[in-house]
């Protein structure tokens, strides 16, 4: 009943091109907001949403991410009692009899 759950460990080349996608994607972005045929003010808002929709983007994935592990805390605090439990058990021991009905 030892299910402890591997941690997992993401490679150095996941990070970088996790890394270098984000960067290719914000560049992008930035260099079509720049070119685009439109007023100052326009590539202005369109830049101020690209940068609120990218915080938001970040805010719900740590959200997510520190429900998750709320989740696995959880789950270990209870799989630790429920394993001191099973230590400490003892079928052998004696047990008081169950009371009867005349006994009452």
């Amino acid at each position: 009943m030892n299910e402890t759950p591997v941690k997992q460990q993401n490679t150095g080349a996941y990070y970088g091109q996790a890394v270098a996608s984000f960067g290719v994607a914000m560049a992008a972005v930035a260099l079509g907001i720049y070119n685009l045929e439109a007023n100052a003010w326009v590539r202005a808002f369109l830049g101020i949403a690209v940068l609120y929709l990218v915080t938001s983007a970040f805010t719900l994935a740590k959200v997510v991410r520190d429900r998750q592990e709320v989740t696995q805390i959880v789950t270990r605090v209870d799989q630790a009692r429920m394993e001191k439990i099973m230590t400490e058990y003892d079928p052998f021991s004696p047990r008081p009899a169950p009371k009867s009905a005349q006994d009452r």
